[in-house]
């Protein structure tokens, strides 16, 4: 079940479509539950759906502080997996997807790769 609030329609940008929210759903105790991508994957998979989105609008969907987010863009733009371009007072994402993952049981992967399985294939542009 999706429920958007008054404040979420304020600040859909037109012409975007809905997506659902990866938020990790609480258990019966009211505790978020693990789930098996961590948040800097939450936080790609986020600016790879819309680069243009605001961090504040990224940590609530991922379901972390913006400070969070923050410090996992910092980490990602520092691992090389993205970069952050300047468009007036806002910031717009650019990813690697040819940057491999970074343990050795994943190495063989790329960016691209892990993105693909979790959201599809690039539009084509």
């Amino acid at each position: 079940m999706n429920i958007k609030t008054h404040k979420d329609a304020r600040r859909k940008t037109p012409g975007k479509t809905d997506r659902p929210q990866p938020v990790a759903k609480p258990d019966a105790a009211g505790k978020a539950t693990w789930t098996f991508l961590s948040n800097h994957t939450h936080v790609l998979v986020c600016l790879a759906l819309d680069p243009d989105q605001v961090l504040r609008e990224v940590a609530s969907q991922v379901g972390i502080t913006e400070r969070a987010v923050q410090r996992i863009v910092a980490d990602l733009e520092q691992a090389g997996v993205l970069e952050r371009e300047r468009d007036g007072r806002r910031n717009r994402y650019r990813l690697n997807l040819d940057a491999r993952l970074r343990h050795p049981l994943e190495q063989h992967c790329s960016v691209g790769d892990l993105l693909e399985s979790v959201i599809g294939p690039a539009p084509r542009r």
